[in-house]
């Protein structure tokens, strides 16, 4: 089991370390030297060293250091270490490649900028890990303001990201960039999760319902629902779990259910839209 523990950390820091240096190719050589902000904590260092000239990578560190700090304290230690190791090697990555634009054309730079760092994030999500960023700050922003849900604070940092690099560059243009380099990264990301939205929904066929139940709530601070099922061809009952989460657990959540019931059945579909506590509110029409 130990060997299997340590082989699972050298593979998750490997796919940490690439996604996070794809994602800092990305922006080094495609969205960094033309302005392109596509949202989230990158996104706004990149319009701040426009106005003020410091570096990206400083300004990653200030924001996220803090963001993280914070989370500890909110979400407590259980997003841990992945987070932090690929929040300090992107600021590194940041540091030591030389800026260079590929292309001065905005609109392949938005398009390939955005590819790249799809890419570089799905792998990280796909790794379990993060950025910090819009991530971290959502999850916060939910914890303490639990009607609105994740997705919304992420998609909401995003649009403000991006309209502030219109405003600095005095070009509707580059906020306009900005939203393609937003929309490509974002699919991409879903592309490399095999899905296309923010939100997974899990259906658990276990053995194991309380054990999976509470690493979930725990590790996640997600709820679970128990439906009680019947398989047709033994006739034996069977415990159904369902349980809904946001793009960056979606690994973390199969690496619970499978650390605990290897024989669980796992269905997991694409959810376009979650009502009720923790995710969107429920108005009335």
């Amino acid at each position: 089991m130990r060997d299997k523990t340590w082989y699972r950390n050298v593979v998750s820091i490997l796919g940490l370390s690439v996604g996070v240096l794809l994602l800092a190719i990305g922006l080094i050589f495609f969205l960094e030297p033309n302005t392109i902000a596509p949202g989230g904590v990158t996104g706004f260092a990149i319009v701040f060293k426009k106005i003020t000239n410091v570096p990206v990578y400083l300004t990653n560190l200030a924001i996220n250091i803090p963001l993280f700090i914070v989370g500890v304290i909110i979400l407590g230690k259980n997003f841990g270490w992945k987070t932090l190791y690929a929040t300090a090697l992107l600021s590194f990555f940041l540091k030591i490649i030389p800026p260079q634009a590929v292309t001065p054309d905005l609109l392949l730079a938005s398009i390939f900028g955005g590819l790249v760092s799809g890419i570089g994030l799905g792998i990280v999500f796909k790794s379990g890990g993060t950025t910090g960023g819009t991530d971290l700050a959502g999850s916060i922003l939910n914890k303490m303001f639990p009607s609105l849900s994740i997705s919304t604070f992420m998609m909401g940092i995003d649009i403000i990201v991006v309209a502030f690099a219109g405003i600095v560059d005095r070009k509707v243009e580059t906020s306009l960039y900005s939203i393609i380099a937003l929309f490509v990264t974002i699919k991409v990301i879903d592309l490399i999760l095999e899905g296309i939205g923010y939100l997974k929904g899990f259906l658990i066929i276990t053995n194991k319902p309380e054990e999976i139940s509470e690493r979930i709530m725990k590790d996640l601070d997600r709820g679970v629902t128990l439906f009680k099922g019947k398989g047709m061809y033994t006739k034996e009952d069977k415990d159904v779990l369902l349980c809904v989460v946001n793009r960056s657990q979606f690994t973390k959540t199969k690496e619970i259910v499978n650390s605990v019931d290897k024989d669980a059945f796992i269905m997991v579909t694409e959810m376009s839209e979650v009502l009720g506590e923790g995710f969107e509110e429920i108005e009335n029409q």
